[in-house]
């Protein structure tokens, strides 16, 4: 017996080291045959809109092209790999959340593997673009930074992303969740929309579920259903306490959910295992932002500082109408660096500017897909309010459950899909009065306008006492003056410190 052991000591030490891959492959099988077609659909249509985003455009000629004869054949065989060698790459990522591995993340990443292979370019790009901001937003809500990755399953980080069920922005909120974390939503700003205070909303969400259930793949789950499904699930799976364990009786698409932020976080990480190789688009990395002090129209912007108003759009996608209603309260904009010093040199100009604009109801193109209320005055009808808004009347009435016979009374708020407009449209275009009206103005936080990495804010009136950092433990310059869009040095400077030590509790000068 010592002999046969000696002989095949080899074997049975190589056996060994697959026990836990194994046991980590088998971790709760779903019972079920894979389906990913219903998913992966609406996927597509994330992943097709948002070819159509300005840089995309703009540098497609010019972008390296990812997909190759050796990425197609890596994809047919795709299913020769064995299971362990995903097993191995997923624990290697040595992330908080469970990187579970099954049958059914298989199936995602194969479906993810295929998608990425015409869109790598993109997503790639706006990684390095928003994941800097998820990363330090999530982290300061001690969230795993790991689950910027669900922006990636949510919207395909498609700000202007919305679902058949009305969620909006990168982190895909509804209505309601967006306005209990102070996202303001109405006629002119969508706030759900905004990159920067809509992961700040996420966060806060993401940190309070797992403070209820105390694990991220649950957490997850009821951000995708709601606690109330997921308290459900676990009801009736006799008190079980883990996602695969409730799993049968979570609602379908979250029980896809899970499997789908393994499978794009597996791809994001390991793409190039699979023959993809990815160009890079000309993101303006260098964005500043800046308070307004009225009202401002983007096609002003565009006319003194050469920014594509498209690009206006696209750094700015919480303003629904090109108008930014600065005059009712403190709101912001991100520009590119590099044109920030001609905003402030025309600044007075296109405050002046934008009010002749906005005052003669000049044409405000409207992204395609943007939702707008409008009141019924006296003497208005089905027919009139369409022709006004530029779509139909059978549309008009589906949007809002009235049939054919319904009548319209005076002070109804009626829904409406606004079509992408032309100046062709200026006739049929709703004036700002018409918006305003039913837009609920509340106050703004200002410690959330500013937007990504190397930001900085223009000190307004409202702006005029020193703000200052108390130090806390981890702390240091570099950190600190990142937080708050400055230097090293100016920080120092501030502060008279001849040194980069500081201690727990110091107040800093971070603005002047």
């Amino acid at each position: 017996m010592t002999v046969i052991f000696k002989r095949y000591k080899t074997v049975f030490l190589f056996l060994a080291t697959l026990v836990p891959f194994a046991s980590f492959c088998q971790a709760q099988q779903p019972a079920r045959n894979v389906d990913t077609s219903y998913f992966m659909a609406i996927d597509e249509a994330n992943y097709d809109s948002l070819l159509h985003y300005f840089y995309m455009q703009q540098y497609a000629k010019l972008a390296k092209r990812h997909q190759s004869r050796h990425a197609s054949q890596a994809y047919a065989e795709f299913d020769n790999i064995p299971d362990s060698v995903f097993v191995k790459r997923l624990h290697d990522l040595h992330m908080v959340v469970p990187m579970t591995y099954n049958s059914e993340v298989r199936a995602y990443i194969k479906a993810y593997v295929r998608i990425m292979s015409r869109r790598l370019d993109a997503m790639l790009s706006l990684s390095q673009y928003y994941f800097p901001m998820f990363e330090e937003t999530l982290d300061r809500y001690h969230v795993p930074e790991e689950l910027k990755y669900l922006t990636i399953v949510e919207s395909a980080l498609n700000p202007q992303a919305t679902s058949r069920a009305g969620a909006a922005g990168l982190w895909q909120f509804m209505y309601s969740t967006g306005k209990l974390y102070d996202l303001e939503v109405n006629s002119l700003v969508d706030e759900r929309r905004d990159p920067y205070k809509s992961t700040v909303a996420a966060a806060r969400f993401l940190r309070r579920l797992y403070d209820m259930y105390g694990d991220w793949q649950l957490a997850m789950a009821a951000y995708n259903c709601g606690p109330g499904n997921v308290n459900k699930a676990i009801a009736r799976s006799g008190g079980k306490s883990t996602f695969w364990e409730i799993y049968p009786y979570l609602p379908r698409e979250t029980r896809g959910y899970i499997p789908k932020y393994i499978g794009a976080t597996y791809v994001m990480n390991y793409y190039h295992e699979h023959g993809l190789t990815a160009g890079r688009y000309e993101l303006p990395l260098r964005i500043d932002t800046i308070n307004l002090k009225h009202d401002v129209h983007f096609a002003v912007v565009e006319k003194f500082t050469s920014i594509p108003r498209e690009q206006l759009r696209q750094l700015n996608p919480q303003f629904r109408t090109d108008v930014v209603p600065a005059s009712s309260r403190l709101y912001a904009i991100a520009l590119p660096s590099d044109k920030m010093s001609l905003f402030l040199k025309y600044e007075d100009t296109i405050y002046h500017e934008s009010k002749d604009t906005i005052g003669k109801n000049a044409v405000v193109p409207i992204s395609a897909g943007t939702i707008i209320y409008h009141k019924v005055k006296k003497g208005e009808t089905f027919a009139s309010i369409a022709r006004k808004y530029g779509v139909s009347v059978s549309n008009l009435r589906r949007w809002n459950g009235k049939g054919r016979h319904s009548t319209l009374k005076v002070g109804t708020r009626l829904k409406i899909h606004l079509p992408g407009q032309t100046a062709q449209q200026k006739e049929t275009n709703p004036s700002t009065r018409d918006t305003v009206a039913v837009a609920q103005v509340d106050a703004i936080d200002t410690a959330t306008t500013a937007v990504r990495p190397e930001r900085k804010t223009k000190k307004t009136v409202a702006a005029s006492h020193p703000k200052y950092h108390v130090v806390k433990r981890g702390d240091n310059l570099s950190a600190i003056a990142k937080r708050y869009g400055v230097t090293v040095a100016r920080l120092k400077k501030m502060n008279n410190m001849k040194s980069d030590v500081i201690r727990i509790g110091q107040r800093l000068k971070v603005e002047e």
